[in-house]
């Protein structure tokens, strides 16, 4: 196990940076934490292995930790990747789940703000946890997010 590990961020490559960001701000209640960042350099070459790198972005504060807690890093690169279409199953990192009050109401919500629906508002039984309440949509640029509130 690494020494003492602590769980910091997560990055998410976005088309529009700042468009991307103002949606999680506006529908999670996400926090800007400064500075904006503007990130370059040989350092950034040879760190995540993309010639000629150049990356803006900045880092939001997740609801529901304090000050301390961890971050959403929405960067944009100024070389893009197409992306394929989102899907629940796709290997690797899936989707970015938000703990809500009301799931309806906050789906509603992502729609009205560029997100699209992925699957049907579900209200469930687990065996052994108990109620749940859950949806999948995707934010603005096509990345997963799970509604949920369990109780």
């Amino acid at each position: 196990m690494v020494n003492e590990a602590r769980y910091a961020h997560t990055n998410l490559v976005a088309r529009d940076w700042r468009n991307l960001a103002d949606f999680y701000v506006r529908v999670f209640g996400c926090r800007p934490i400064p500075p904006e960042r503007e990130l370059s350099g040989r350092w950034l070459e040879e760190c995540n292995a993309v010639p000629g790198a150049r990356i803006r972005g900045q880092h939001l504060r997740l609801p529901g930790h304090g000050d301390s807690g961890p971050t959403l890093e929405i960067f944009e690169y100024d070389q893009k990747l197409g992306k394929p279409p989102a899907a629940s199953n796709r290997e690797g990192f899936g989707h970015i789940a938000f703990h809500v009050e009301d799931v309806e109401a906050a789906r509603d919500e992502v729609l009205a703000a560029g997100g699209a629906p992925v699957g049907r508002l579900v209200r469930t039984e687990v065996p052994g946890v108990g109620p749940l309440t859950v949806v999948y949509v995707t934010d603005p640029e096509g990345n997963i997010i799970e509604l949920q509130h369990w109780g």
